[in-house]
């Protein structure tokens, strides 16, 4: 049986990037920091032949706009086509071969009708239901939220008593036990699912007192266990971070697996020797399963100013 590798050794041997005031940061928000301040990649010495190919990304809705930021932040020369499911958001409280059916729709229509380089499941709850699936099914390179956003929550503890909060579909699944099992770190975790968080973000009630007030009625266990790093593992709770952050205390931090995935797909580009190394910045799609007025107006807030426009996409079922 192999032995735990120490926390304290963990982020040494990794070479993982920890990041802090994720998005303090951006826009003076509160919340998001996770260990030390955040260290880029080494950018390879060469990286042609260049692939002019777009990144595919999609989420249940919103959430995975946080994923989109942080990649549209280190890959400023990157085309990026992104596609919000929210005929059909939340993800969470579907079964799991729901979400994997619609999770492989959604993939097929970015590779055949987009010819993407590299797909990013920026959402939990797909990621726990799809991501082995996809992987196996498609030549490019399919990365998820919740191995990234494992490695910086035991890379950001010192207690060892970590947790996680998600969707009843993420949480039940086991996904992220697995992957902090994966680390080969010893901590001791605590899961929680949190529904109704991602209904607020969706409405684009983050800072209310009616949130404040389900986060402190659904972190209870959490402050209970004296965890001192807790991972958002949604990506629609950085948005919730503020409030967050204030009912678990100074003290904890708060990890999110945005920032973590973006440099994962750094270095998987990197190592394709296929990222754009041309200056200028790159074509930003955005489309929407549901409401497109919805999706724009609430997405730009939430994203910034590269969310200009968005389009319709419809997929089987897109009614249910």
């Amino acid at each position: 049986m192999t032995t735990p590798m120490p926390v304290s050794d963990y982020a040494e041997h990794t070479g993982t990037y920890e990041i802090a005031e994720l998005r303090r940061m951006r826009n003076g928000s509160a919340g998001l920091t996770v260990g030390h301040d955040p260290v880029a990649p080494e950018r390879p010495a060469s990286l042609a032949p260049v692939d002019r190919r777009p990144i595919g990304m999609f989420d249940s809705g919103f959430g995975g706009l946080t994923v989109a930021r942080a990649l549209i932040d280190l890959l400023p020369s990157e085309d990026l086509v992104y596609i919000g499911d929210t005929a059909r958001y939340p993800y969470g409280p579907r079964p799991q071969d729901e979400v994997r059916r619609f999770s492989m729709q959604i993939a097929e229509h970015l590779i055949v009708d987009h010819e993407i380089k590299l797909l990013v499941v920026a959402c939990n709850t797909a990621s726990a239901a799809a991501l082995d699936e996809l992987q196996q099914k498609f030549q490019i390179p399919v990365i998820g939220v919740i191995e990234p956003g494992a490695t910086s929550l035991v890379s950001a503890t010192r207690s060892g008593r970590v947790g996680v909060i998600g969707t009843v579909g993420t949480v039940g699944s086991g996904a992220y036990e697995e992957a902090v099992r994966h680390t080969g770190v010893g901590v001791d975790l605590t899961s929680l699912a949190c529904p109704g968080f991602v209904e607020f973000v969706e409405r684009g009630l983050v800072d209310t007192e009616q949130v404040r007030v389900l986060a402190e009625r659904l972190l209870a266990p959490m402050v209970e266990a004296d965890v001192d790093s807790l991972l958002l593992g949604c990506t629609h709770y950085p948005f919730l971070a503020r409030t967050i952050g204030e009912v678990m205390g100074r003290d904890v931090v708060l990890v999110s697996s945005a920032d973590e995935t973006a440099f994962e797909v750094y270095r998987r580009l990197g190592g394709m020797r296929a990222a754009q190394n041309a200056s200028g910045t790159g074509t930003h799609s955005f489309y929407s399963s549901g409401d497109v007025e919805w999706f724009e107006d609430l997405g730009r807030r939430l994203l910034g100013p590269e969310l200009a426009a968005a389009k319709s996409v419809s997929f089987a079922g897109a009614a249910a």
